[in-house]
């Protein structure tokens, strides 16, 4: 039967409950990262940076990553940064305190990491100023309204750029999860989420939207494994 991802889905996600702790969110983080780093996801993120840097001729950067997860993609970030000299600020944020003290515990080694919980919609938890802003895997959770009135209020507070790397709405992909979700063991919440995860995911065309919408210089690009790679100027 085939996969209808014409429009995105509007399912809620078991992970977006922000109250949610214990082992099974740690083992669904850890699995998440784990995944995103086989298929690629992390090099995605940091050709985002790259394009960002190599533009603005950068090697001082102030870095936050929403939705931060346990922290992988800030850990290799800090690794690469070591190893070409680069004086990166890391930051990560997750409305869940439950995944920031787990983010926190994976990254005992990484003092130049610093995490806080709070959330992105909420304005009393104060600005994320910084050089470039991250969403890895995170801009999906929210519904097309959200994400138009999130990028036109954090480019103010941007000063380089926004690198979104995100997946694509695609059946091929649904069905390539599903296969992914028996040979990683995953747990019941993992698979569920990350199945209703694509299903919110993007087309091109949804992007492209968003993008003629907070009228600023972007461009977006496929990647493997099924998801798009945009990069905002907001310089």
């Amino acid at each position: 039967m085939p996969i209808d991802t014409k429009y995105r889905s509007t399912a809620p996600e078991i992970m977006d409950d922000f109250a949610m702790e214990g082992e099974i969110l740690t083992d669904a983080l850890d699995k998440i990262a784990a995944i995103n780093k086989l298929l690629g996801g992390n090099k995605v993120t940091l050709e985002g940076i790259r394009m960002l840097m190599s533009e603005n001729k950068l090697t001082k950067l102030r870095i936050t990553d929403v939705g931060c997860g346990n922290g992988a993609m800030l850990r290799m970030l800090a690794d690469y940064a070591r190893r070409h000299r680069l004086h990166f600020e890391l930051k990560g944020i997750d409305a869940n305190k439950c995944t920031i003290e787990h983010a926190v515990s994976c990254s005992l080694n990484y003092p130049d990491i610093h995490y806080q919980c709070s959330d992105i919609f909420d304005e009393t938890a104060g600005e994320e100023d910084c050089d470039i802003l991250l969403f890895t895997l995170t801009l999906h959770h929210f519904s097309d309204s959200e994400i138009i009135a999130l990028l036109k209020n954090l480019s103010k507070r941007v000063s380089v750029g926004i690198v979104v790397n995100d997946l694509e709405r695609s059946g091929i992909a649904y069905r390539l999860f599903t296969a992914l979700s028996f040979v990683f063991r995953l747990n019941h919440m993992s698979r569920e989420d990350g199945l209703v995860s694509i299903l919110r995911g993007f087309k091109k065309a949804d992007l492209e939207r968003y993008a003629a919408a907070v009228h600023l210089s972007s461009s977006i690009g496929w990647r493997w494994a099924f998801r798009y790679l945009w990069v905002i100027e907001t310089r």
